[in-house]
């Protein structure tokens, strides 16, 4: 083989590592570690969002019927089991985005 010829396949062998290594370089863990911490915020903030709205809404009914606390027991049970929903379906949206990249990469391999 001549020496140009040589040059040329180094050239394309080097472009194709540099094109793996871009490909395959793992997140920094600090990028990971906020972006996870994030998520639990967002669910925490869901669940006691869920609470407060429930809790509301029962205090603002016993309030104008003037009833024993019943409403406001109920609203805030209410309230928690909307909160742990939403903050399930969340889970489950977390869970499938991350399941997305492994399915393409298994695809390609």
């Amino acid at each position: 083989m001549s020496e140009p010829d040589q040059r040329e396949r180094l050239k394309q062998l080097d472009a194709k590592i540099a094109k793996v290594k871009a490909t395959n370089t793992p997140k920094p863990a600090q990028e990971e570690h906020y972006s996870q911490a994030q998520q639990g915020w967002r669910m925490v903030t869901e669940l006691v969002a869920g609470l407060g709205i429930g809790f509301g809404i029962g205090y603002g009914l016993d309030v104008l019927l003037g009833t024993i606390p019943i409403f406001l027991v109920l609203f805030t049970f209410l309230g928690f089991a909307a909160g742990v929903k939403t903050m399930m379906r969340t889970a489950q949206e977390f869970q499938s985005a991350q399941a997305a990249p492994v399915a393409k990469d298994e695809e390609k391999g």
